[in-house]
């Protein structure tokens, strides 16, 4: 079992940036590659980025490719996802999630076994 707590979420202006963070509980946290997806109102979650256990292998949305950075401290049971540049169409309910084994496949809602509750990323025009 692993619980999962999203944190870092607010109210930013186009252009701004936030951090993201996610705190896993139990001690096979490397154990899981992790991912971050986001759901807009009225529409589907969506993949954003993921990260391997613990080579740093990663993956984003075309979206958000060369704006976000996904990263992980396995000492620390924590995923990150710092955004930048961020847009009014970025905003959304962001959730991590974690997948056991390998990264691939990561960009799959159905990959995940543990999601965490979201965090409300708001980006302002």
């Amino acid at each position: 079992q692993v619980q999962l707590v999203e944190s870092g979420g607010g109210l930013v202006q186009a252009g701004g940036s936030l951090r993201l963070s996610c705190a896993a509980s139990g001690r096979t946290f490397s154990s899981y590659a992790m991912g971050w997806f986001r759901q807009a109102p009225g529409k589907e979650r969506d993949f954003v980025a993921a990260i391997s256990r613990s080579l740093g292998i990663t993956y984003y949305a075309d979206s958000v490719k060369g704006r976000f950075t996904i990263s992980r401290d396995n000492a620390k049971n924590t995923v990150f996802l710092q955004m930048n540049s961020l847009k009014p169409e970025d905003t959304a309910v962001y959730y991590c999630a974690a997948k056991p084994g390998a990264v691939w496949g990561a960009n799959y809602n159905r990959s995940y076994d543990y999601w965490g509750q979201g965090t409300q990323v708001t980006v302002s025009s």
